[in-house]
């Protein structure tokens, strides 16, 4: 194996640290600004939204720039957004940041998991990817929870330090180690947004979106969701986030068997049944479970829901990937950018959830939308796949 992939895969491990740990930090940040938690959710809304739409622009503009110049360039940006972050001074700064910081990560993703590819060869290109994202599912297990316990021992400044240093250790590397002349092939945005309209894409993007909206939902405010709701304590967080990630590395890890075993459409269709059962449990829990009770049940409840959570990406990737082969660099893209349109969606309709109801009432609202997407694959993806099956 390439070493140099263990380096790109700690680039994503930072970007994945810094965007998953947003949730545990929210109620500090909301009390420093003073603004209200659903003001503070815009963090998350904003970086999700400025991801989904600038990544697929900027990866089109960078296509065929030395891949190394442009790796090292967006970890320099990622580690200047968490500089700006943790010295800044008002709201409006910290949210720039965080928009600095995605537009940093949209394009490091992509142009990652390029580099990676070119250093393995076509041979070892899955498992190339497969290590460059792993970074990301290693954030989600141990990076977000280790992230938490410094926002609890030093304050959510402290946790944004501790990421720019690191992304600064990994910037240098990157630089020092990648070969030079690595350059893509640019991709027109209208081939893209051409892909998206194919069959069988675009109502598989659809269920991506509601999916993801009904995660993001909770997850964003399980912070509230655990004191309010539970009475549990701030430095419970950092415990909560690891059982998810434990959990969802487990389920990111299965998920690709099962769904080479019984088929990815229905392996999408039971995870988002049982995810839906998943999330109602964070309504449930609190609102008839006595504390403290309550509070030991919802830690609990976060490795179901790690488990089932994370076994939607990767079956509905196979899915897409099925659906149009030939287009699946174009059409992968296009389905990271709905996963986090959702993000921003969930973490926007969860501070309306909190705004005009209760942190009580964010696990129904979390259900309905993992529903709704099951209707789009029975409705619309499944009949859209069979179609597109015959056509071909």
């Amino acid at each position: 194996m390439d070493k140099r992939l263990i380096w790109l895969a700690v680039g994503s491990f930072t970007i994945g640290t810094e965007g998953f740990v947003m949730s545990s930090l929210l109620p500090a940040i909301s009390a420093d600004a003073g603004i209200s938690l659903p003001q503070a959710g815009y963090l998350i809304t904003a970086f999700a939204l400025a991801y989904a739409i600038g990544a697929p622009v900027l990866t089109t503009l960078a296509g065929e720039i030395d891949r190394r110049r442009v790796i090292a360039a967006t970890m320099a940006l990622f580690v200047i957004g968490n500089l700006l972050a943790a010295a800044s001074s008002s709201f409006a700064l910290l949210l720039t940041a965080r928009i600095v910081m995605a537009l940093a990560a949209g394009l490091f993703a992509a142009t990652a998991q390029a580099t990676a590819v070119a250093l393995a060869g076509p041979e070892h290109r899955a498992r190339a990817i497969s290590i460059v994202v792993g970074g990301t599912t290693v954030a989600v297990a141990f990076g977000a929870p280790l992230g938490a316990l410094i926002g609890a021992a030093f304050g959510w400044r402290g946790t944004f330090l501790s990421v720019a240093v690191l992304g600064a250790v990994a910037a240098a590397i990157l630089w020092l180690r990648l070969p030079r002349g690595l350059r893509g092939t640019r991709l027109a945005l209208s081939q893209r947004l051409t892909a998206a309209v194919r069959p069988g894409i675009f109502p598989s993007l659809v269920t991506t979106f509601l999916c993801m909206t009904g995660h993001f939902a909770v997850f964003s405010y399980i912070a509230p969701l655990a004191m309010e709701g539970a009475g549990l304590g701030i430095g419970v967080l950092p415990g909560m986030l690891l059982a998810f990630g434990i959990s969802a590395a487990i389920g990111n890890l299965s998920s690709g068997y099962v769904a080479d075993r019984f088929g990815a459409m229905q392996t999408v269709l039971t995870v988002l049944a049982l995810t839906a059962v998943a999330l109602a449990m964070f309504s449930i829990i609190p609102l008839f479970v006595p504390r403290p009770l309550a509070g030991l049940l919802l830690i609990v409840a976060m490795v179901p829901w790690g488990i089932v959570g994370w076994a939607f990406a990767p079956a509905q990737a196979s899915h897409i990937v099925g659906v149009s082969p030939d287009l699946a660099p174009i059409t992968l893209s296009l389905n990271n950018s709905a996963l986090y349109l959702g993000i921003a969606f969930g973490s926007f309709i969860g501070a309306e959830v909190l705004r005009y109801g209760s942190p009580t009432e964010l696990g129904f609202a979390a259900a309905f939308f993992e529903i709704c997407a099951m209707f789009s694959v029975l409705l619309f993806q499944k009949p859209a796949a069979l179609a597109a099956a015959r056509a071909a």
